[in-house]
């Protein structure tokens, strides 16, 4: 199971996210299977700034995850990200947050994404697509939305289907 995390606090936020991942269908050889709702959420590391909107899709794909990686950095590019603060505002941040059971840990990727457990605004959508599936080493959302010490606000933000934006071209 592939499954990304994507988020955006700058301009127009659901717009943002949808044409990320229509630039990643569209031209990166990945195919979008199901994505979650949209959510709202409060910033993680520097607080003062807008809040995110975050989803988290599953999608299928032949490219290895250093190839996903690029092209995930490249639809960033592409849509304006400029990353100039740790953790601070940006139009649209893409992370692979796992590449079916594949533990990498290298200069430039890791994955499973490191704090993937640590964080309500990617485990809520999370446990929306994957429900009770097994997603890493046996655990599920749920096991792990359970130890999550996160006490940030996530709130449903807008119930979305892939079917509802897919195809767009």
């Amino acid at each position: 199971m592939i499954l990304l995390g994507l988020g955006s606090n700058i301009g127009d936020r659901e717009k943002n996210i949808i044409n990320a991942l229509h630039l990643l269908e569209l031209n990166f050889s990945i195919k979008i299977i199901s994505i979650s709702s949209l959510y709202e959420t409060e910033p993680v590391g520097l607080k003062e700034q807008p809040p995110f909107l975050n989803i988290v899709c599953k999608i299928k794909t032949e490219l290895q995850p250093d190839e996903l990686l690029k092209s995930c950095l490249s639809v960033e590019k592409d849509l304006g990200r400029v990353r100039m603060v740790h953790w601070g505002p940006r139009i649209i941040d893409i992370d692979i947050l796992f590449y079916n059971d594949e533990i990498i840990n290298s200069e430039i990727l890791t994955i499973p994404h490191p704090r993937i457990t640590e964080r309500k605004f990617v485990l809520i959508p999370l446990l929306e697509i994957c429900r009770d599936e097994k997603i890493f080493k046996g655990c599920t959302a749920s096991d792990w939305l359970k130890e999550v010490e996160d006490d940030s606000q996530v709130v449903l933000y807008k119930k979305v289907n892939w079917s509802d934006y897919g195809d767009q071209t």
